[in-house]
This record gives C-alpha cells, sequence and structure tokens, in this order.
C-alpha cells in the first residue's frame, strides 16, 4: 500500500494524507465552505446527478499541466459539546485557462452513490489571471470515522482525461480527538476498584454520552469479547455513574466493557486482571478411571505444555523438572489432554510462553496409585490398581545422593488391585530404581533403605542403567496397614472422576 501511494504520488504529484497523517487534535471548523486563493471568489453548486459525456480536451491542456499537489486532511465540524462531525478537505493547486471554468469534486464510497460538488470561478477572474496557479479547498464533504472512499477531481466542464483520483481514508475513532467530540465515537471513560477477598469490581463511568444509558458488564477477551454473564445498565437519570460487578477468577483476560446504549454504539474495554498471568496455570484435571491429565487455557495464549518430573524443590519452585520424552503439546484454544498417566507426585506438568516456564506438580499431596515403603531389611511395592512397574537395584554412591545402577536390565513386577508385593534387597545394592511400564507417561523414582538413604528422590537414569540382578518377591507382614490407607484414599479419589487438581 505504501509502495502504491508513492509511485501515485510521484506520477500524479499529489500528497495523500490518510489518518496516520493527522495530528493529535483535529483541526475545529465552525461553517464548512470552499476557498479560493488571491482573493477570487469561489461558488459552490451540487453536480448533476448524472455527469455529462466528457468533451475533447482543448490543446495543450493535460491532467499534469491543470492540476497539482492534491491533497487530503481530515477536519471537526462542531456546533455545542459532543455535536462534532468528520469532515473531509480537498485542496488542490489548478492553472486556470478561459476554458477551464473550475473543477467538480467527487467522493463515491462502496454500497453507497457517487456525490459530487462543482466549484466554479468568476469568468472575470479566468481571463484576468489566465495562465496563473490557484488553490482550491473545500471541506463540505461529511465523512464517517473509518471511512474509505474514492475521490476524483475534474476539470469543469468536463474534459476526457483532465481528472485527478486518489483514496482517501477517514481517521477511526481510535484516535483519541474523535472520541471526545464526534458521537459515533464516544465510548465513555472507565475506572474501576478491586475487592480481590470478596470477588468484586466497582465500575465508574464518566464522559459517557449524553442523553443515553450505559452498559456495562464483564467479558472474555479474544477475537471478540465473550460475556460472563454479569451486566447492568447505568440510567442516564442516575446523578451517581457507578455499578458493581462480580467474578469468579481474575483472569489476564478478564475485561470490563462498556458502551452507550445505543445501536451500534462504539465499545470501551479495562482489562484489569492483565498482569496476573499465574491464574492461567490452574484448572488441571486427572480421570482417575481413564488415566488421563488434562488442561484447557482459560485466555487465549500462544506457548507448550510439556509433562515433566520435577527435582527435589517441589511444585513451581526453583528445582529443576526434567521433560518426558514425546510429552509436549501446543497450546492452542482447545483442550490438551495426556492419555495414560501414572499419578504420581513427581509428575508434573510444565507451561512455556517465550522464555517462561512455570510449573505445576498436581499430584502433590494428592491421589497416588501405588507406593514402596522401606524399613531396615525389607521392601514392598504396594499399588491400587492393576499396574506393572520395572524394578531395577543399585548401590548409593558414598557421600552422594546418587545412585549407581549395576547393568542393563531390569525385573517386570506386576501387583494386582489393592495389592502388595515384597522385594527382598539383602545384598549391598540398597537402592531401587521403580517405573510404572503399563502407561505412557510415568516417573522413575529412586527408593532407598533408611540406613542407606534419608529419603526417597527422583532421578531419570538412563535407558541402559537398569539393574539385571534379579528380585525374590515376598508378601511383606506391613503390607495390610500401607494398603488399607491407600485404598480409602483411591475409593474417595475414584468417585472424584475429571476432579480438578
Amino acid at each position: 500500500m505504501m509502495l502504491w501511494a508513492a509511485l501515485l504520488a510521484w506520477y500524479c504529484g499529489l500528497s495523500l494524507f490518510g489518518a496516520a497523517a493527522e495530528l493529535v487534535e483535529a483541526e475545529r471548523i465552525q461553517t464548512c465552505g470552499t476557498r479560493c486563493s488571491q482573493g477570487l471568489q469561489c461558488k459552490t453548486k451540487p453536480a448533476h446527478f448524472v455527469p455529462p459525456p466528457c468533451q475533447k480536451a482543448p490543446e495543450r491542456l493535460d491532467a499534469s499541466s491543470v492540476f497539482r499537489n492534491l491533497s487530503f486532511s481530515s477536519v471537526v465540524r462542531c456546533e455545542g459539546r459532543q455535536r462534532c462531525s468528520l469532515h473531509l478537505r480537498v485542496k488542490t493547486s489548478v492553472r486556470l485557462a478561459e476554458s477551464v471554468h473550475g473543477l467538480s469534486v467527487c467522493f463515491e464510497t462502496p454500497g453507497m452513490l457517487q456525490r459530487c460538488q462543482v466549484v466554479s470561478l468568476l469568468k472575470a477572474s479566468r481571463r484576468k489571471m489566465a495562465g496563473m496557479q490557484v488553490e482550491v479547498e473545500n471541506d463540505c464533504v461529511g465523512v464517517h470515522p473509518g471511512q474509505q472512499a474514492r475521490v476524483t477531481v475534474t476539470a469543469f466542464p468536463s474534459y476526457c482525461g483532465l481528472t485527478r483520483s486518489s483514496t482517501y481514508v477517514a481517521p477511526d475513532c481510535s484516535w483519541k480527538d474523535l472520541r471526545r467530540l464526534v458521537p459515533e465515537c464516544i465510548t465513555g471513560r472507565i475506572s474501576h476498584d478491586v475487592d480481590l477477598e470478596r470477588k468484586e469490581v466497582r465500575v465508574g463511568v464518566s464522559n459517557a454520552l449524553q442523553g443515553h444509558d450505559y452498559r456495562v458488564r464483564l467479558c472474555h477477551k479474544d477475537f471478540i469479547c465473550t460475556g460472563t454473564g454479569d451486566e447492568a445498565l447505568i440510567k442516564k437519570e442516575e446523578p451517581k455513574k457507578s455499578v458493581v460487578l462480580t467474578f469468579s477468577r481474575p483472569l489476564p483476560c478478564l475485561c470490563i466493557e462498556g458502551w452507550s446504549a445505543v445501536i451500534d454504539a462504539p465499545r470501551v474495554q479495562v482489562c484489569p486482571f492483565k498482569d496476573r498471568t499465574e491464574e492461567m496455570w490452574h484448572g488441571i484435571r486427572f480421570d482417575p478411571l481413564g488415566e488421563a491429565l488434562s488442561w484447557e487455557p482459560a485466555c487465549p495464549i500462544s506457548g507448550r505444555a510439556t509433562l515433566c518430573q520435577r527435582g527435589e524443590d517441589g511444585d513451581g519452585g526453583g528445582g529443576g523438572c526434567s521433560d518426558l520424552e514425546g510429552a509436549e503439546r501446543n497450546i492452542t484454544r482447545g483442550k490438551i489432554t495426556f492419555a495414560k498417566v501414572d499419578p504420581h507426585p513427581q509428575l508434573c506438568m510444565k507451561f512455556t510462553v517465550g522464555d517462561q516456564s512455570r510449573i505445576r506438580c498436581p499430584f502433590v499431596k494428592r491421589f497416588q496409585a501405588w507406593d514402596v515403603s522401606m524399613t531396615q531389611q525389607e521392601a514392598t511395592l504396594t499399588s491400587l490398581v492393576n499396574a506393572t512397574f520395572a524394578v531395577s537395584a543399585c548401590a548409593p554412591s558414598q557421600g552422594s545422593a546418587a545412585c549407581r545402577a549395576a547393568g542393563a536390565t531390569h525385573t517386570t513386577v506386576h501387583v494386582g488391585e489393592h495389592s502388595s508385593v515384597g522385594l527382598n534387597l539383602t545384598d549391598v545394592r540398597a537402592c531401587v530404581y521403580v517405573r510404572r511400564i503399563d502407561v505412557k507417561y510415568a516417573s522413575t523414582v529412586l527408593h532407598c533403605f533408611p540406613h542407606r538413604a534419608t529419603q526417597a528422590f527422583p532421578v531419570l537414569p538412563a535407558r541402559a542403567a537398569l539393574d539385571s540382578t534379579p528380585l525374590s518377591l515376598w508378601l511383606g507382614a506391613g503390607v495390610l496397614v500401607a494398603s488399607s490407607a491407600l485404598l480409602v484414599t483411591f475409593t474417595v479419589y475414584q468417585r472424584r472422576k475429571h476432579t480438578e487438581i
């Protein structure tokens, strides 16, 4: 568009001024009219509805010699406060000739009939100033904010080829001056006071369109602002223009929208929670029957969601969280679901937007499908669901929390629903790697005997780091207590399908 305008200006010798070239404050006029330079008297009258056919132009007359420096600008005509209208000002330089009596200006918009005006020069003036350049200016064409039009300037009488045309785009309601003066653009000004504890926002309205009611509502902003259901009408008679609206979550896309209660009124939006991006990472849900972990963005956002295994620092903190293979999803407008997920406290969801990441671990201090209990000489694997595990013994490194695996294979252990299996670890290998292998996404967790290590911690061993030493399996004497506790937890949890965590 810029290149086209530049070429047209070079070819036609015109200057095109659109909305971007406007000043912050529009020029005011009291009355519209036509003005000619050098004291010439100009008369304006409507042109014929159907223009007459053009005539052959006299010799030595062409468009470049008659018209120069065609330019457009916007002015505002006011008849009082909030009673202003937008006008197009057309300005051009015309070389007088006895055969050119004046010019016509035509304004054409899509879907509307062409509007034309004829600016005529007195015969005495044309003879006296023949061959001289005269500035002609007209600002009586009313336009709507944001309107696009084709403007054509033609010699009068109409000579074939003696014409110039270009496109004019009126400034839209984003121009601050229009939002204060032109009724089509007046949106009102919204102020707000938020009470997070009561989940209320008090909305105040000023500078609204006089003589009309005003509507305000809460909405979620996307391509359009979708209402949340909380809406209020402020009557024009009310001296205090304020209402209280309630919300459920202070989301960054939750906005206050206001507009005058008239047809096609422009709207203004204020988003008081736009910086509260932390609210985006809530709403993770888990279906214990389908073992599906899901999350849906409450606001439009572009990023990635990844399952990962957290470090020792816990939920959302500074500890590392290593991504699981094949567990990355692009965040779009729809729901993100990870099927066949092992609900373990070490399994987390990482949200990445730009170069910033946030970690949520939904299973911390909540439902856990299986666990390993360690005493001085016994290790017991208890599960509330039918599950298959890969188990490998290893020896903790001296003076380190790391564990040194002894081989490349592992032992497969199946545990029935609400059952336990004992792991006999009698040699020096005092720790076990445990990972559930009947699901798609699971953490690899290390458990150690109390006298060998102070606590269980997660690790991510290489695929070839699993111990080949076979494990004898036996039913531990302390199984019943652990199994009963997990059973109660699972029974309650399973009833809450698709529970938010």
